[in-house]
């Protein structure tokens, strides 16, 4: 009987080796995030993620510049926040070790205002305010240029600064601001040119409020990024997948009305 006894735990302990192991692998992946547009579909897609056995935690940032240094840490495990050129841009001048493992979708930057309605309007040394980080603050110099408040050097693409500006007919004054601050400037500029992120969190609808807005078809596809080592991880695969679906889609073409366009 005694021996019987032991038989029975050994192959208790046996049996329940792989289930801890497989307890002590599983994980919440921690999913950095700005407020808004990124936070809301996150966490829609987040019970769909767990039906899929991902367990995520979203975690949400003020500004663009520490999510990209936590995930190089290995304080979160992706983030879905920034586009490819500001990625680049990261890389480059941070020498993170990071990059992009899909697109979610585009924000078109719009131009807003409380003093216009519309850019004829735009008189002689008006304040014209945009982000001051490198990549957001060039799109911003381009969408300017679009519409023929300025024109920037040849060749200067999305790189561009306010120091590439080769004509300024109406000697508008750029302010360079952080983007989030850029709704609460619109009292003190004729126009600003906003992240659509930060547009809807102040309750500017691009659609409606934008007195000019950037084409959908623009290179500022959102993306989730990751540390390279981390880019052919079997949760990073699910996660995009989940997220490339059909209800996720619909989600951020209802929630926005148009002012979010998938990118999948």
């Amino acid at each position: 009987m005694k021996r019987r006894i032991l038989l029975v735990t050994a192959l208790a302990g046996v049996l329940a080796a792989p289930f801890a192991s497989t307890a002590a692998m599983a994980k919440t992946y921690k999913i950095g995030v700005t407020p808004g547009t990124h936070e809301q579909v996150m966490e829609f897609v987040k019970p769909r993620l767990a039906k899929a056995g991902i367990d995520i935690q979203i975690v949400s940032f003020s500004d663009y510049v520490l999510p990209n240094q936590a995930v190089s840490d290995g304080d979160l495990d992706m983030n879905s926040f920034q586009h490819q050129p500001y990625l680049d841009n990261q890389v480059k001048d941070r020498g993170f070790d990071l990059v992009s493992v899909g697109k979610n979708f585009v924000e078109p930057m719009g131009i807003y205002s409380q003093k216009i309605k519309t850019l004829d309007q735009i008189k002689t040394g008006d304040s014209v305010a945009i982000p001051n980080d490198p990549t957001n603050g060039g799109r911003a110099l381009l969408l300017l240029q679009k519409y023929k408040l300025i024109k920037l050097t040849d060749g200067v693409g999305l790189s561009a600064t306010p120091i590439d500006i080769a004509e300024n007919p109406k000697k508008l004054k750029i302010v360079e601001l952080d983007a989030a601050q850029l709704p609460r400037a619109l009292p003190d500029v004729a126009i600003a040119a906003i992240n659509t992120n930060y547009a809807l969190e102040a309750n500017l609808v691009p659609t409606r409020d934008a007195i000019a807005i950037e084409a959908a078809d623009s290179p500022y596809a959102n993306i989730f990024v990751v540390k390279t080592k981390d880019k052919d991880a079997e949760w990073v695969k699910k996660l995009v997948e989940v997220y490339h679906t059909a209800p996720v889609r619909e989600f951020i073409l209802k929630t926005f009305k148009g002012a979010v366009v998938p990118a999948f």
